[in-house]
């Protein structure tokens, strides 16, 4: 399974491996979702309550962007799928730094 920082700067997959981006995993990798959020990385916080399995700071998350951008997302699944945010995959065991 993926360690939490290595989830939160995953930019894709390829094959059994997720590509990371390090530079910002260096930056922000021990950052709370709430900190992430606080700098306006919603993706990051997002991923970063996901691998929590934060509710509260789901919806934290989801009220921050409702309010910057007007939008109506009500639930975590829309906020997932707006952000390209998929379940923390469990077979992926393998890192690519990029």
């Amino acid at each position: 399974m993926l360690r939490r920082e290595d989830f939160i700067w995953c930019v894709g997959y390829q094959g059994n491996a997720a590509v990371v981006d390090s530079r910002a995993k260096k930056a922000y990798g021990k950052l709370s979702s709430r900190q992430l959020l606080e700098k306006g990385l919603f993706r990051s916080a997002c991923s970063a309550a996901m691998y929590d399995q934060s509710e509260p700071d789901m919806q934290l998350v989801i009220s921050a962007y409702n309010e910057l951008t007007g939008a109506g997302i009500t639930g975590t699944d829309e906020m997932k799928r707006l952000l390209g945010i998929s379940a923390v995959p469990e077979e992926i065991n393998t890192v690519i730094r990029v």
